[in-house]
């Protein structure tokens, strides 16, 4: 059962060059779409490691013994390829999208269009839920979640309104919080809180920080000649990804006497992002905002 169509499946699938006997990562394993492929593409020799935080992906998993499944987030890549002695590996691929499933399962809180807690969590293993972020945080770490994750256009007028409903009433469900917070919902109220709820399920996930350990992390499992191909779909998400590719780092180092900049060890193979076409976004809306970025691990 694939709960999700995968987006850029074609795109990312080429742009890891796979090679029959080679080691592949999928970190997001999901609805298995991404993974299938690239097992399509492998012979009996080769090696496919996915992963995943959300316990329902393993209903997903193909009765095939060249994949290894790790219920876990992504954040721990190079600890688990090391439990299965794999020191290096031939690709990596991110779909950092949320499945559609999620966004269907109405207990998980993901979407607004049903009521049940506030929940958000990808590992239920975790504490912390959405209702949690909204009752602990202070007016100016909600007012910067919002607007940095969320992109919301008043974003310190619903922390501060937040603050005050949370005094007087509970936001422990999808309902009560929209019901608090409906006095100041700027624009078109879905595509609003959709924007809200990008940014508390981005918090909830540390999905920034989890992406930027992932993607240091790839640069020491890859082997050179190796490729990293990351689907993202959000501009926040994208930009890391970018400047990731281009610098090798998320540290700011100083350009040498010349003035050069250091080399990165990554050569950029999408000099602008993949996007959907027109079919692929008419058969699957929720890929229009994807971009697909590769890069190659440079020998030496």
């Amino acid at each position: 059962m694939i709960y999700h169509t995968p987006v850029l499946l074609k795109e990312a699938i080429e742009g890891l060059q796979i090679k029959a006997g080679g080691v592949y990562v999928d970190c997001t394993f999901g609805g298995g779409g991404h993974s299938l492929e690239i097992l399509k593409k492998l012979g009996p020799n080769g090696k496919l490691i996915a992963f995943d935080r959300d316990e329902d992906a393993k209903k997903n998993i193909p009765l095939d013994e060249r994949i290894f499944f790790v219920e876990q987030n992504f954040i721990h890549l190079q600890r688990f390829l090391r439990l299965h002695k794999i020191l290096e590996v031939d690709g990596i691929l991110a779909d950092l999208g949320v499945s559609s499933f999620q966004f269907n399962e109405a207990e998980r809180g993901f979407s607004i269009r049903f009521d049940a807690a506030l929940d958000m969590r990808m590992d239920k293993r975790q504490q912390n839920t959405a209702a949690d972020v909204l009752k602990d945080f202070t007016e100016l770490q909600l007012h910067k979640m919002f607007e940095k994750y969320g992109e919301v256009t008043n974003a310190k007028t619903l922390a501060k309104l937040i603050l005050e409903q949370r005094e007087t009433s509970p936001l422990k469900t999808i309902n009560q919080f929209k019901q608090a917070v409906h006095s100041i919902v700027k624009g078109n109220p879905n595509k609003y809180f959709a924007q809200v709820f990008q940014a508390l399920r981005i918090e909830v996930n540390d999905e920034m920080g989890a992406l930027k350990e992932m993607l240091l992390q790839s640069l020491k499992v890859l082997k050179p000649g190796g490729r990293v191909a990351i689907i993202t779909f959000h501009s926040l998400e994208d930009r890391i990804v970018k400047n990731f590719f281009k610098l090798g780092s998320f540290i700011e180092t100083e350009d040498d006497v010349f003035g050069n900049k250091p080399k990165s060890p990554l050569l950029i193979i999408t000099k602008k992002p993949i996007v959907p076409d027109t079919e692929e976004i008419k058969n699957n809306s929720r890929s229009k905002s994807a971009k697909l970025r590769i890069a190659e691990k440079l020998i030496g």
